[in-house]
């Protein structure tokens, strides 16, 4: 679904280790922002880069936790009648935190996240949700909305495992884990 007509934005965390591996095609867009971990930041982004960049389809993958952060925005995507497909990875908290130092503070309130987008669409504009459990549902939601949906604002809430995540992202977590429970080097 990547092409030279579409522009990626990956969120701090699994989508972005995930977003990596991709081959992405001449012309293809991206932001991966990944050096400070601002979790959050990637749906005031997409709202902005879809803003900015009218010729292109922007793609963004936003875990759950991140998307609580910002889900207001959506809200602006939608009344400015953007295209945007946002792939909201559901795992039930705040995993990369989780990979770093676990704690029950990553273990986020689960929302109905394509009823929320539902309820800020509220019938105006062109808004299409999709909830998808497995492999088959997500091709056929992709499928949709890379075709009779191409003209909506597409958010397809992917629903995973808690701990289903990267073996890149496990190996980082690690690194991080053990640079961030060094005592601190006196002055």
């Amino acid at each position: 679904m990547l092409s030279g007509d579409t522009s990626v934005i990956a969120e701090t965390g699994d989508s972005w280790f995930n977003c990596q591996k991709l081959k992405l095609p001449k012309g293809c867009g991206y932001e991966f922002q990944m050096q400070y971990g601002l979790i959050g930041w990637s749906v005031g982004a997409t709202l902005g880069y879809a803003q900015a960049a009218t010729g292109k389809r922007v793609i963004a993958c936003i875990g759950d936790g991140s998307f609580q952060v910002t889900a207001q925005d959506v809200s602006t995507m939608v009344r400015c009648g953007q295209k945007t497909i946002i792939f909201l990875i559901n795992n039930g908290g705040y995993t990369i935190e989780v990979e770093i130092h676990d704690g029950p503070y990553n273990v986020i309130k689960n929302w109905n996240y394509t009823a929320f987008v539902d309820a800020i669409h509220n019938g105006e504009g062109k808004c299409w949700t999709s909830k998808v459990f497995c492999e088959e549902e997500l091709v056929k939601a992709i499928k949709t909305a890379s075709g009779e949906k191409k003209d909506c604002l597409c958010f397809i809430e992917v629903v995973v495992h808690k701990d289903d995540t990267s073996k890149e992202l496990l190996e980082w977590g690690s690194r991080v884990s053990a640079a961030n429970s060094r005592h601190p080097n006196p002055q």
